[in-house]
């Protein structure tokens, strides 16, 4: 059976200028994300379902989808794998030490507790 040339429509990214602090807020707001938010921040990019966390594939596929589209990350697809990187520079330009301030806070309130597992999925269109 030959394999389907259909492509994953591209990955909505928005630009520098469209980030929104409420939304970057809201990203923040879950233990999921922030346990990615922490590993992106330590490594410069990641292979999705290679990140310690502990939920099902979809889900994963949810908190990818709400960090790119708040603008805290980006992502690209290299063959049938999808790289997931902080968006550092943008997010310092655009609020200057927050995420600082905000993964400084988390850490003294005791967050960052990571459950290990990992899913596959990453952030699709529909998920």
């Amino acid at each position: 059976m030959p394999r389907s040339t259909r492509r994953r429509p591209a990955l909505a990214h928005p630009a520098t200028e469209e980030i929104d602090l409420l939304d970057v807020l809201h990203a923040l707001s879950d233990p999921t994300r922030m346990t990615i938010v922490r590993v992106l921040r330590a490594e410069p990019e990641r292979a999705c379902g290679t990140f310690p966390v502990d939920v099902a594939p979809s889900t994963l596929s949810h908190h990818f989808k709400v960090l790119r589209e708040s603008g805290l990350i980006t992502q690209r697809e290299e063959a049938n794998r999808r790289f997931s990187a902080l968006r550092t520079v943008d997010l310092e330009r655009r609020f200057p030490g927050l995420l600082d301030t905000v993964l400084a806070a988390y850490g003294r309130t005791g967050g960052g507790a990571e459950a290990r597992g990992g899913g596959e999925a990453c952030g699709g269109e529909d998920g």
